[in-house]
């Protein structure tokens, strides 16, 4: 797809000997494409046909559901993977981002761009280190309604711990793409805790977020703002590190699920709620945690 003129690249069809009658129409996210067809509906068991409207990736869904309507403004997106996308005036094309194999795409906010980076393990470390050694705060947690992560980082410290981790659980993602890259944890002695441990997790996602913010930056993207998205963005401990770690402020909104939010929005710009995308966002992400670098942690 050619992203500067916004059309199929006819170098590149030719070059594959690709009809472009064979492409979909490229539509911009929120446009009311018309009614279900019957016999999809009646499959699905609705009443009557709903409207379709197109959507978008769901990282970019996150994106205007999270407010990313004005370039600087980025998400950090914690759940499976970690995401981070930043919203672009106009397409950043550059030698640094793509040796960082950062992908640039439009945005579900017509007229607005985003640049994205991934870390494949994100939240997935986490659960992998619940389910293999935390499998008594699970039990806990489950018997009296607690999270069993928040069991896990109970009383951890502020400060940073001895620990270093390296993320590489299922390999790197950007901006090295090592797929034969593996985890590994430094620094491990006999007063090391499940809590150090915990903690160290924490610390070694977040230098790596730390690693793609930097190559952003170089490749001239600015960042004014993180905003925390998924199910790492309940954890405030996490939220106040990122913000130490990245020199970036990081804001939580009142909706942290902000996919299904921003996709919802986009349901209603083609129903006609909204005139459009910004408004839509705009007038229904609430923000409600703030937390700004403590430059003696940084």
């Amino acid at each position: 797809y050619d992203i500067p003129d916004d059309r199929w690249s006819p170098e590149i069809l030719q070059a594959l000997e690709l009809d472009p009658e064979r492409l979909a129409t490229v539509q911009p996210s929120g446009t009311a494409v018309g009614p279900m067809r019957a016999d999809l509906a009646e499959s699905l068991g609705l009443a009557s046909a709903p409207l379709v409207v197109t959507g978008g990736h769901d990282q970019a869904c996150g994106a205007l559901g999270v407010g990313l309507v004005r370039p600087g403004l980025a998400m950090d997106s914690t759940g499976t993977a970690e995401v981070v996308e930043v919203a672009l005036e106009t397409p950043v094309l550059n030698e640094t981002l793509y040796h960082g194999d950062i992908s640039v795409y439009a945005h579900t906010a017509p007229g607005l761009y985003l640049a994205m980076t991934l870390n494949h393990s994100g939240g997935l470390v986490l659960r992998w280190f619940r389910d293999t050694l935390g499998r008594e705060e699970m039990r806990e947690a489950q018997a009296n309604g607690q999270d069993a992560y928040e069991l896990l980082l109970q009383g951890a410290s502020p400060e940073p711990t001895s620990l270093l981790l390296l993320p590489d659980f299922a390999g790197s993602g950007t901006p090295t793409f090592d797929t034969a890259s593996k985890g590994a944890i430094l620094g491990l002695t006999f007063a090391t805790t499940k809590t150090d441990l915990a903690k160290a997790i924490l610390e070694g996602l977040t230098f790596e977020l730390r690693l793609n913010l930097d190559l952003l930056k170089e490749g001239g993207v600015r960042i004014d703002e993180l905003r925390a998205i998924g199910g790492g963005a309940r954890s405030e401990l996490w939220l106040q590190l990122k913000a130490d770690i990245t020199g970036v402020p990081v804001v939580a909104p009142r909706i942290t699920e902000a996919a299904s939010w921003g996709a919802a929005l986009l349901a209603g710009l083609g129903a006609g709620h909204f005139a459009s995308a910004a408004e839509a966002s705009e007038q229904t992400v609430h923000l409600d945690r703030w937390f700004e670098p403590d430059p003696e942690r940084a």
